[in-house]
Protein backbone atom coordinates (compact mmCIF):
# COMPACT_ATOMS: atom_id res chain seq x y z
CA UNK A 1 0.00 0.00 0.00
CA UNK A 2 2.81 2.80 1.00
CA UNK A 3 4.74 1.59 -2.17
CA UNK A 4 1.88 2.26 -4.34
CA UNK A 5 0.64 5.40 -2.86
CA UNK A 6 4.99 6.50 -2.92
CA UNK A 7 4.84 5.61 -6.49
CA UNK A 8 1.44 7.37 -6.96
CA UNK A 9 3.27 10.69 -5.73
CA UNK A 10 6.12 10.02 -7.81
CA UNK A 11 4.45 9.94 -10.89
CA UNK A 12 2.21 12.85 -9.97
CA UNK A 13 5.46 14.87 -9.60
CA UNK A 14 6.73 14.03 -13.05
CA UNK A 15 3.48 15.85 -14.67
CA UNK A 16 4.14 18.48 -11.95
CA UNK A 17 7.87 19.01 -12.77
CA UNK A 18 8.34 23.03 -13.95
CA UNK A 19 9.43 23.11 -17.36
CA UNK A 20 13.10 23.38 -17.69
CA UNK A 21 14.02 21.63 -14.94
CA UNK A 22 15.11 18.41 -17.22
CA UNK A 23 18.88 18.16 -17.60
CA UNK A 24 21.25 15.59 -19.00
CA UNK A 25 22.34 12.98 -16.20
CA UNK A 26 25.91 11.46 -15.47
CA UNK A 27 27.84 14.88 -17.06
CA UNK A 28 28.67 18.02 -14.99
CA UNK A 29 28.09 18.11 -11.25
CA UNK A 30 25.22 19.84 -9.94
CA UNK A 31 22.32 19.26 -11.86
CA UNK A 32 19.30 16.97 -12.08
CA UNK A 33 20.28 13.35 -10.76
CA UNK A 34 18.57 10.31 -9.42
CA UNK A 35 19.56 8.62 -6.49
CA UNK A 36 20.61 5.03 -7.76
CA UNK A 37 21.08 2.95 -4.21
CA UNK A 38 18.60 0.41 -3.35
CA UNK A 39 19.19 0.96 0.31
CA UNK A 40 18.00 4.88 0.24
CA UNK A 41 14.30 4.35 -0.11
CA UNK A 42 13.85 7.48 2.61
CA UNK A 43 16.03 10.32 1.59
CA UNK A 44 15.38 13.06 4.19
CA UNK A 45 18.27 15.18 4.57
CA UNK A 46 20.81 16.49 1.55
CA UNK A 47 23.93 18.33 1.70
CA UNK A 48 26.45 19.89 -0.45
CA UNK A 49 29.99 18.40 0.53
CA UNK A 50 32.80 21.04 1.03
CA UNK A 51 35.30 18.43 0.40
CA UNK A 52 34.54 16.82 -2.73
CA UNK A 53 32.90 18.35 -5.56
CA UNK A 54 29.31 17.05 -6.96
CA UNK A 55 29.15 14.58 -4.38
CA UNK A 56 26.25 15.40 -2.08
CA UNK A 57 25.28 13.52 1.44
CA UNK A 58 22.24 12.03 2.40
CA UNK A 59 20.60 9.42 5.18
CA UNK A 60 17.54 7.07 5.61
CA UNK A 61 15.21 8.91 8.02
CA UNK A 62 14.96 5.57 10.25
CA UNK A 63 17.89 3.25 9.78
CA UNK A 64 21.07 2.14 10.77
CA UNK A 65 23.89 5.31 11.78
CA UNK A 66 24.29 5.33 7.77
CA UNK A 67 25.52 8.43 5.69
CA UNK A 68 25.78 7.70 1.74
CA UNK A 69 28.00 9.96 -0.49
CA UNK A 70 26.42 10.31 -3.63
CA UNK A 71 27.91 11.37 -6.90
CA UNK A 72 25.58 13.96 -8.72
CA UNK A 73 27.18 12.97 -12.08
CA UNK A 74 25.99 9.71 -12.01
CA UNK A 75 23.60 9.26 -9.19
CA UNK A 76 25.83 6.32 -7.94
CA UNK A 77 27.06 5.84 -3.93
CA UNK A 78 30.36 6.67 -3.99
CA UNK A 79 30.94 6.16 0.11
CA UNK A 80 28.77 4.55 2.67
CA UNK A 81 29.58 6.03 6.51
CA UNK A 82 29.03 4.22 9.14
CA UNK A 83 29.06 6.42 12.52
CA UNK A 84 30.49 4.74 15.46
CA UNK A 85 30.10 5.88 19.04
CA UNK A 86 26.64 7.04 18.96
CA UNK A 87 23.04 4.81 19.86
CA UNK A 88 20.41 3.59 17.03
CA UNK A 89 19.16 6.54 15.42
CA UNK A 90 15.10 6.73 15.88
CA UNK A 91 14.40 9.50 13.37
CA UNK A 92 17.48 11.22 11.28
CA UNK A 93 15.75 14.13 8.93
CA UNK A 94 18.72 16.22 8.33
CA UNK A 95 22.06 16.46 7.35
CA UNK A 96 24.44 19.71 6.77
CA UNK A 97 28.28 20.64 6.50
CA UNK A 98 29.47 23.00 8.93
CA UNK A 99 32.69 25.56 8.59
CA UNK A 100 34.95 23.24 10.43
CA UNK A 101 34.49 20.46 7.55
CA UNK A 102 32.53 18.26 9.76
CA UNK A 103 28.81 16.79 9.16
CA UNK A 104 25.91 17.18 11.63
CA UNK A 105 22.80 15.13 11.43
CA UNK A 106 19.83 15.82 12.87
CA UNK A 107 17.77 12.98 14.74
CA UNK A 108 15.54 15.20 15.36
CA UNK A 109 12.15 13.75 13.91
CA UNK A 110 9.12 13.18 16.53
CA UNK A 111 5.59 11.69 14.47
CA UNK A 112 3.88 11.76 17.70
CA UNK A 113 4.75 15.83 17.58
CA UNK A 114 6.14 15.82 20.76
CA UNK A 115 6.59 12.58 22.34
CA UNK A 116 10.37 12.29 23.43
CA UNK A 117 11.83 14.80 25.50
CA UNK A 118 15.44 14.97 23.91
CA UNK A 119 16.65 14.41 20.46
CA UNK A 120 20.27 14.05 19.49
CA UNK A 121 22.74 15.59 16.90
CA UNK A 122 25.60 13.67 15.24
CA UNK A 123 28.87 15.16 14.37
CA UNK A 124 31.59 13.57 12.43
CA UNK A 125 34.64 15.24 10.12
CA UNK A 126 33.84 14.94 6.48
CA UNK A 127 36.21 12.20 5.14
CA UNK A 128 39.17 13.27 2.93
CA UNK A 129 38.59 10.12 0.95
CA UNK A 130 35.57 8.43 -0.76
CA UNK A 131 35.32 5.46 0.19
CA UNK A 132 33.05 2.76 2.43
CA UNK A 133 34.54 3.19 6.06
CA UNK A 134 33.25 3.92 9.99
CA UNK A 135 33.94 7.22 11.11
CA UNK A 136 33.96 8.46 14.89
CA UNK A 137 30.96 10.65 15.53
CA UNK A 138 29.74 12.63 18.68
CA UNK A 139 26.94 12.87 19.92
CA UNK A 140 24.66 15.21 21.27
CA UNK A 141 21.05 15.39 23.57
CA UNK A 142 19.25 18.47 22.93
CA UNK A 143 16.36 19.85 24.46
CA UNK A 144 13.89 23.03 23.62
CA UNK A 145 13.57 25.40 26.16
CA UNK A 146 9.49 25.37 25.27
CA UNK A 147 9.21 21.89 26.12
CA UNK A 148 9.34 18.49 23.09
CA UNK A 149 9.27 19.27 19.43
CA UNK A 150 9.06 17.70 16.38
CA UNK A 151 11.10 19.09 13.65
CA UNK A 152 12.96 17.84 10.37
CA UNK A 153 15.12 20.30 9.43
CA UNK A 154 18.46 21.69 10.99
CA UNK A 155 21.39 24.30 9.73
CA UNK A 156 24.36 25.06 10.86
CA UNK A 157 25.57 28.60 9.87
CA UNK A 158 28.29 28.63 7.42
CA UNK A 159 30.31 31.57 9.47
CA UNK A 160 29.95 31.35 12.99
CA UNK A 161 29.26 27.52 13.10
CA UNK A 162 25.88 27.55 15.66
CA UNK A 163 23.52 25.14 14.98
CA UNK A 164 20.09 26.06 14.13
CA UNK A 165 16.72 23.46 14.10
CA UNK A 166 13.36 24.38 12.69
CA UNK A 167 10.32 22.59 13.96
CA UNK A 168 7.01 21.56 12.54
CA UNK A 169 5.01 20.75 15.25
CA UNK A 170 0.62 21.38 14.65
CA UNK A 171 0.89 24.73 16.52
CA UNK A 172 3.02 26.19 14.46
CA UNK A 173 6.62 26.14 13.57
CA UNK A 174 9.67 27.96 15.23
CA UNK A 175 13.01 28.42 14.56
CA UNK A 176 15.44 27.35 17.58
CA UNK A 177 19.11 28.79 18.19
CA UNK A 178 21.73 26.05 19.65
CA UNK A 179 24.62 27.13 21.85
CA UNK A 180 27.41 28.99 20.84
CA UNK A 181 29.10 25.52 20.63
CA UNK A 182 27.88 21.99 21.57
CA UNK A 183 28.23 20.21 24.35
CA UNK A 184 29.53 16.75 24.29
CA UNK A 185 28.96 16.23 28.13
CA UNK A 186 25.77 18.48 28.86
CA UNK A 187 22.22 19.14 27.28
CA UNK A 188 22.16 21.43 24.97
CA UNK A 189 19.33 23.70 25.37
CA UNK A 190 17.42 25.23 21.96
CA UNK A 191 16.09 28.67 22.27
CA UNK A 192 12.92 30.04 20.39
CA UNK A 193 14.64 32.89 18.17
CA UNK A 194 12.03 33.34 15.38
CA UNK A 195 9.05 32.11 13.71
CA UNK A 196 8.91 30.07 10.74
CA UNK A 197 6.93 28.14 8.25
CA UNK A 198 5.80 24.54 8.23
CA UNK A 199 9.13 22.99 6.91
CA UNK A 200 10.52 19.94 6.11
CA UNK A 201 14.21 20.94 5.70
CA UNK A 202 16.26 24.15 5.28
CA UNK A 203 19.59 25.35 4.55
CA UNK A 204 22.19 28.55 4.69
CA UNK A 205 23.92 29.87 1.34
CA UNK A 206 27.38 29.14 1.87
CA UNK A 207 28.24 32.73 2.47
CA UNK A 208 26.10 32.70 5.60
CA UNK A 209 23.89 35.75 4.28
CA UNK A 210 20.24 33.81 3.09
CA UNK A 211 18.68 30.80 4.50
CA UNK A 212 15.96 29.21 2.57
CA UNK A 213 13.38 26.68 3.81
CA UNK A 214 11.23 24.35 2.25
CA UNK A 215 7.79 22.66 2.39
CA UNK A 216 5.61 20.24 0.54
CA UNK A 217 4.58 22.38 -2.12
CA UNK A 218 6.77 25.33 -2.12
CA UNK A 219 9.97 27.11 -0.84
CA UNK A 220 11.19 30.18 0.09
CA UNK A 221 14.73 32.14 0.57
CA UNK A 222 15.44 34.72 3.28
CA UNK A 223 17.68 37.12 4.24
CA UNK A 224 19.86 36.53 7.35
CA UNK A 225 20.09 39.03 9.55
CA UNK A 226 21.54 39.05 13.13
CA UNK A 227 20.64 35.14 14.14
CA UNK A 228 16.84 35.79 12.64
CA UNK A 229 14.99 35.81 9.79
CA UNK A 230 15.55 39.39 7.91
CA UNK A 231 12.66 39.36 5.70
CA UNK A 232 9.61 38.13 4.66
CA UNK A 233 11.22 35.44 2.29
CA UNK A 234 10.56 35.20 -1.27
CA UNK A 235 9.87 32.22 -3.39
CA UNK A 236 12.26 30.20 -5.32
CA UNK A 237 10.15 28.06 -7.87
CA UNK A 238 10.72 24.46 -6.00
CA UNK A 239 9.60 21.80 -7.92
CA UNK A 240 6.21 19.26 -6.32
CA UNK A 241 8.16 15.89 -5.59
CA UNK A 242 6.12 12.63 -3.77
CA UNK A 243 7.17 13.66 -0.64
CA UNK A 244 9.59 16.71 -0.51
CA UNK A 245 12.14 16.23 2.19
CA UNK A 246 15.29 17.78 1.54
CA UNK A 247 16.68 21.21 0.39
CA UNK A 248 20.84 22.31 0.15
CA UNK A 249 22.22 25.08 -1.94
CA UNK A 250 25.30 24.28 -4.43
CA UNK A 251 28.62 24.44 -2.58
CA UNK A 252 29.43 27.59 -4.99
CA UNK A 253 26.02 29.00 -3.76
CA UNK A 254 24.18 28.83 -7.75
CA UNK A 255 21.56 26.98 -7.16
CA UNK A 256 19.24 24.75 -4.48
CA UNK A 257 18.84 21.27 -5.14
CA UNK A 258 15.69 19.99 -3.92
CA UNK A 259 15.23 16.11 -3.10
CA UNK A 260 12.61 13.87 -2.13
CA UNK A 261 11.62 10.48 -0.36
CA UNK A 262 11.33 6.68 -2.18
CA UNK A 263 13.12 4.54 -4.29
CA UNK A 264 14.74 5.78 -7.18
CA UNK A 265 14.17 9.55 -6.12
CA UNK A 266 14.69 12.57 -7.67
CA UNK A 267 17.14 15.43 -6.88
CA UNK A 268 16.20 18.45 -8.82
CA UNK A 269 18.16 21.65 -9.42
CA UNK A 270 17.14 25.09 -9.36
CA UNK A 271 19.22 27.76 -10.50
CA UNK A 272 19.51 31.16 -8.33
CA UNK A 273 18.47 33.45 -11.41
CA UNK A 274 17.73 37.63 -10.14
CA UNK A 275 14.40 36.76 -9.61
CA UNK A 276 15.22 34.15 -6.87
CA UNK A 277 17.40 36.18 -4.98
CA UNK A 278 15.92 37.93 -1.84
CA UNK A 279 16.60 41.72 -0.99
CA UNK A 280 20.40 42.20 0.03
CA UNK A 281 19.24 43.02 3.84
CA UNK A 282 20.87 40.95 5.59
CA UNK A 283 24.84 40.96 6.04
CA UNK A 284 25.11 37.47 6.76
CA UNK A 285 25.76 38.29 10.45
CA UNK A 286 24.98 35.45 13.02
CA UNK A 287 24.00 36.31 16.78
CA UNK A 288 21.22 34.32 17.77
CA UNK A 289 20.49 33.42 21.58
CA UNK A 290 21.12 30.37 22.49
CA UNK A 291 23.66 30.87 25.03
CA UNK A 292 23.83 28.44 28.09
CA UNK A 293 23.76 24.51 27.36
CA UNK A 294 22.54 23.00 31.22
CA UNK A 295 19.40 24.26 31.55
CA UNK A 296 16.30 25.85 29.94
CA UNK A 297 14.98 29.03 30.21
CA UNK A 298 12.86 31.94 28.18
CA UNK A 299 12.55 31.28 24.47
CA UNK A 300 13.99 34.60 22.25
CA UNK A 301 11.25 36.25 20.67
CA UNK A 302 10.86 37.38 17.21
CA UNK A 303 11.00 41.07 16.34
CA UNK A 304 8.43 40.28 13.56
CA UNK A 305 5.70 38.22 13.30
CA UNK A 306 6.85 35.27 10.15
CA UNK A 307 4.73 33.60 7.60
CA UNK A 308 2.41 30.24 8.99
CA UNK A 309 3.24 28.46 6.30
CA UNK A 310 6.08 28.27 2.54
CA UNK A 311 4.07 30.31 0.09
CA UNK A 312 4.71 32.34 -2.84
CA UNK A 313 6.96 29.96 -5.14
CA UNK A 314 7.25 31.01 -8.38
CA UNK A 315 4.56 31.56 -10.39
CA UNK A 316 4.84 29.42 -13.25
CA UNK A 317 6.00 26.61 -11.45
CA UNK A 318 2.64 26.96 -9.53
CA UNK A 319 1.19 27.43 -13.16
CA UNK A 320 2.21 24.41 -14.26
CA UNK A 321 0.90 22.75 -11.23
CA UNK A 322 -2.68 23.52 -11.44
CA UNK A 323 -4.12 20.65 -13.18
CA UNK A 324 -2.27 17.71 -10.68
CA UNK A 325 -2.19 19.60 -7.41
CA UNK A 326 -4.87 17.80 -5.65
CA UNK A 327 -3.65 14.47 -6.78
CA UNK A 328 -0.39 15.24 -5.46
CA UNK A 329 -1.87 16.68 -2.66
CA UNK A 330 -3.82 14.33 -2.08
CA UNK A 331 -1.05 11.34 -2.87
CA UNK A 332 1.24 13.09 -0.14
CA UNK A 333 -1.47 13.03 2.88
CA UNK A 334 -2.36 9.54 2.15
CA UNK A 335 1.81 8.60 2.47
CA UNK A 336 2.25 10.61 5.51
CA UNK A 337 -0.53 8.84 7.25
CA UNK A 338 0.40 5.66 6.46
CA UNK A 339 3.94 6.72 7.48
CA UNK A 340 3.19 7.60 11.06
CA UNK A 341 0.97 4.83 11.70
CA UNK A 342 3.46 2.41 10.37
CA UNK A 343 6.04 4.01 13.38
CA UNK A 344 3.85 3.90 16.25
Amino acid sequence: MRTALCALGAAAALVLLPAGHARAEGQDPDRDFTIADPRITESSGLAASRAHPGIYWTHNDQDAPLIYGIDSRTGETVATLTMQGVGTPRDMEAIAVGPDGDIYVGDIGDNLDGSWDHVWIYRFPEPKTLKDQKVAAKQYVVKYADGPRNAEALMVHPKTGRVYIASKNQDGGGLYAGPERLSSSGTNVFRRVDEVPWVTDGAFSPDGGRLVLRGYFSAKEYAWKDGRLGDGGTGVGAPFQGQAESVTYTADGSAFMFGSEGANSKVVRVDRDAENRPPDTGNGSDTGDGSGTETPGTPGKSETPKPSAVTGGDQGSQGNATVGFLVLAGATVLVLGIKRLLRR
